[in-house]
């Protein structure tokens, strides 16, 4: 049970001119934990985020960071990957990664000792002695998170860090936030892509135009969407919509999907194998985040931030 919170924000609130860009957020993230801000485009994750962090201050409300209701004093135990990414091309992979650590307290030589070990860790040990400008984008991308965790922060915020990486580094970059939470760091991390969240968060929070809309765990958030069956029966035939639940949707392939009935499924299984439809196949299908996330935000939201 995770009781002490790494971060907390109470009424968020930030303007530019006219527009409430955050409005009244809240937010609690446990220890340990990694927690996820998911959102479409233009929903305020990136504002929360440095509001969070101190680089900005909220109009309205109060944050607090490891503790302190002064973020920017704590920013030597935090670790901080921005939207906007940026490195030095001319510096060699490890030097930039040391260079980041000695930006936070790390001594020189810790940093780059630690830097060979980390871009090894990751699957980058043939380019540590490459310069920035050497490297894919999603390599760079890997080595500038390398550089916001080499000091072993306590607090790790990543801004959309999946953005514009290859599937290989995908992989990479959850494999490193899963070990740094494994550390014993806490991960927050804002995303539009749903599977990364699924995969990774263990709470989450939904925010959309600038309103927190859900709160929780990913077992709440599937809670919020009832499960699914496919059920394919031996033969087929007009008769068997009349037993099947009301929403019930053919998949043309001879199946049929429906919204788990509030008594069980057993009830109507019985009543179509007594009128000799059978079972070929029958799965329950659990809701995914991309449903909840749907369901909370809206499908236009969700599409408009798959094409960004």
């Amino acid at each position: 049970m995770h009781h002490e919170l790494a971060v907390t924000a109470q009424g968020l609130v930030k303007r530019f001119g006219d527009r409430r860009v955050v409005d009244g957020v809240d937010i609690a993230v446990p220890k340990g934990m990694i927690y996820g801000v998911l959102g479409p485009n233009g929903a305020g994750k990136t504002t929360t985020l440095r509001m969070l962090l101190g680089i900005i201050e909220p109009d309205e409300g109060e944050r607090t960071m490891l503790g302190s209701e002064r973020p920017r004093e704590m920013s030597d135990r935090v670790g901080y990957l921005p939207e906007e990414r940026g490195l030095y091309p001319s510096m060699k992979a490890t030097h930039a990664i040391a260079f980041m650590g000695a930006l936070r307290g790390l001594d020189w030589k810790t940093g780059r000792k630690r830097a060979v070990e980390l871009m090894e860790a990751a699957g980058l040990g043939h380019a540590t002695d490459q310069k920035i400008r050497k490297l894919s984008k999603g390599m760079a991308q890997l080595v500038q998170l390398l550089g916001s965790v080499v000091h072993q922060p306590d607090l790790l915020v990543l801004d959309e860090p999946f953005s514009g990486l290859d599937p290989v580094n995908q992989e990479r970059l959850e494999k490193l936030i899963l070990a740094e939470r494994d550390r014993g760091a806490t991960i927050l991390f804002s995303t539009h892509v749903m599977a990364h969240a699924e995969r990774l968060c263990d709470r989450l929070t939904i925010i959309a135009g600038g309103k927190v809309r859900f709160e929780g765990s990913m077992a709440d958030a599937r809670g919020t969407l009832p499960h699914k069956a496919h059920y394919v029966p031996h033969h087929n035939d007009a008769g068997i919509a009349a037993l099947l639940p009301a929403d019930a949707v053919s998949d043309n392939e001879g199946g049929w999907r429906f919204t788990l009935p509030d008594e069980g499924i057993e009830a109507l299984l019985v009543r179509l194998i007594d009128a000799g439809y059978g079972i070929s196949g029958l799965s329950i299908e659990r809701p995914s985040l991309h449903d909840v996330f749907v369901k909370i935000v809206g499908a236009q939201a969700l599409e408009e931030a798959a094409a960004a």
